[in-house]
């Protein structure tokens, strides 16, 4: 019996996954794609209406900064994503808390029922 309740005690313990570096650099390619291709909109727009040179000039200048802005951000981001694989705060609840919550909250409801 007492064997069993310490087993029931190692369930309720939850586990920490940490990602792999490979996810953390898909993740960040992912979204660099997605957050380059803003910035080289953005970036066209206004140098197309700021700059007086022709289209080709207005492309390359934006193609520039999409370059330098996607190799930089990659490199950051991943730092920052491996930084925060090795946090645990924020990645799991114990199970407990919910209970405890609802327990509360059912005894709230039961000790404003008696008042009213």
């Amino acid at each position: 019996m007492r064997q069993n309740q310490k087993q029931n005690q190692k369930d309720d313990r939850p586990t920490i996954v940490k990602d792999t570096p490979s996810r953390s650099l898909a993740k960040a390619i992912s979204w660099r794609l997605i957050a380059s291709l803003t910035t080289f909109l953005i970036t066209f727009v206004i140098f197309r209406q700021k700059m007086s040179g022709t289209y080709k000039q207005v492309l390359e200048a934006s193609t520039i900064v999409m370059v330098f802005d996607v190799v930089l951000k990659i490199a950051i981001y991943y730092l920052h994503e491996r930084m925060w694989t090795n946090i645990s705060w924020g990645r799991y609840m114990r199970p407990r808390f919910w209970r405890r919550r609802a327990w509360k909250k059912l005894y709230r409801q039961m000790h404003d029922n008696q008042g009213n």
